[in-house]
């Protein structure tokens, strides 16, 4: 009776480390996956005034190939680079016709820098990627 105890504590031991190394384990990967992406400029510079395109293209920082399948739903645009981080403008999607690159409308009511934020989902990534870019509009 008292080996069939002592059988049980140890077994239920070795489950509670093992459930404990996986949930280690699956934390470290989720946090190394929203690195492997990274979101890069087409061009840092764009057009001051209303409409101005602004494209960027996300990177799969391991194969250096563009993703195409992601979703973007958080885009957030400010001077913070000129020390104005509460001058903001709408930002809304546009169509592009390169894959990889997701295009966006703004109006760019002030020349100078300008920071675009974005957050996205990656297919088969349980994390979100975020990224931040620097753009300059000038006249």
């Amino acid at each position: 009776m008292r080996s069939n105890i002592m059988n049980k504590t140890s077994l239920s031991a070795g489950a509670m480390l093992l459930s404990g190394l996986l949930i280690i384990g699956s934390a470290t990967v989720t946090l190394a996956a929203s690195q492997d992406y990274e979101f890069e400029p087409v061009s840092t510079d764009v057009k001051q005034g209303q409409g101005s395109l602004v494209s960027v293209r996300l990177i799969d920082k391991r194969t250096g190939k563009p993703v195409t399948d992601a979703v973007i739903f958080t885009t957030r645009m400010d001077m913070a680079p000129e020390g104005m981080e509460m001058m903001t403008t709408p930002v809304e999607a546009a169509t592009s016709t390169e894959p990889g690159v997701y295009a966006f409308k703004t109006d760019f009511t002030m020349a100078g820098g300008w920071r675009f934020k974005l957050a996205a989902k990656v297919q088969g990534e349980p994390d979100t990627v975020q990224g931040e870019l620097v753009v300059k509009a000038a006249p």
